[in-house]
């Protein structure tokens, strides 16, 4: 499972946190899923969780996608 958060520490990227594997951040433009990297020292305090498909158009929501054909 991935939730999706906003931060103002971090405006233009988006920030996951994805069971199992951590945090990361990834750019908030189309197809940024693609260029997430590992995310260290977040503060809690300026995050915000958010819908995850606020940021469809990333390529985030591919993953899960392709998980729900396979099952």
């Amino acid at each position: 499972m991935i939730r999706l958060y906003i931060s103002k520490l971090h405006p233009r990227q988006w920030v996951a946190h994805i069971e199992g594997s951590g945090w990361v951040v990834f750019p908030v433009r189309e197809n940024g899923w693609a260029d997430r990297r590992p995310a260290r020292g977040l503060d809690p305090l300026h995050l915000r969780q958010v819908p995850l498909d606020s940021a469809a158009n990333t390529g985030i929501l591919q993953p899960e996608r392709e998980f729900a054909e396979v099952a």
